[in-house]
């Protein structure tokens, strides 16, 4: 991923922050010899406090076909991408120059976490992984613990694996034209703003924290 120095973010806080609200993202496996890579959607909950610079908890189906791969090579890249929309040439012309000349781009904001692999098999650090997964997405709980043994989820355990991935890189991008002369920021954040597509106004608010 390419990134400007004007793309780059300006703190840790500022990736952490945005990553907090930004939870599903696609893990990438190296393949064995000969396969290509393997690419999982996954939910997961990030853990800053774990490691000098986090950690990430998941889990992932036993039949997946990606664990021989993972066994082989535990580098893996848990890549997440969110509040992205097209933005039109014309809102990006250069000052004094004819709207049809301005060159159309995308805006992102993108986090990616390289990661060394540890596989979970053991039933209760398992469960525990688990409960800490689902409480960062049901806070407000309403469901079960796991529990080893104890209905409802203890005998389900033994049909997944847990994932920890301690980060050990971080590369973040959020790509919003602060760049751009002030005129043309302007000019874009109001097409945003009169737009109001999906994402717009997610957009709208990188670009106006960015300026």
């Amino acid at each position: 991923m390419l990134i400007h120095p004007w793309d780059a973010p300006r703190s840790d806080a500022e990736w952490q922050h945005w990553l907090a609200d930004h939870d599903f993202g696609q893990l990438a496996v190296n393949g064995l010899p000969g396969e290509p890579p393997h690419v999982q959607p996954a939910h997961f909950a990030f853990e800053s406090g774990h490691g000098p610079l986090g950690r990430v908890i998941t889990h992932l189906a036993r039949p997946n076909p990606l664990w021989p791969a993972l066994e082989a090579d535990p580098e893996v890249l848990l890549s997440v991408v969110d509040d992205y929309v097209y933005v039109p040439g014309p809102w990006q012309a250069p000052p004094d120059t004819p709207p049809e000349h301005g060159v159309p781009t995308s805006f992102y904001a993108a986090v990616q976490l390289r990661c060394t692999a540890r596989i979970v098999d053991a039933p209760e650090e398992k469960a525990e992984l688990l409960n800490r997964q689902v409480a960062h997405f049901q806070p407000e709980g309403g469901s079960a613990p796991a529990a080893v043994g104890e209905a409802p989820f203890g005998r389900m355990l033994s049909g997944i694996r847990a994932l920890c991935l301690e980060v050990t890189d971080v590369r973040a991008k959020f790509k919003y034209a602060s760049h751009k002369p002030q005129e043309v920021q302007d000019r874009i954040a109001t097409g945003l703003a009169n737009r109001a597509g999906p994402r717009d106004a997610a957009a709208h608010t990188h670009q106006l924290r960015r300026r």
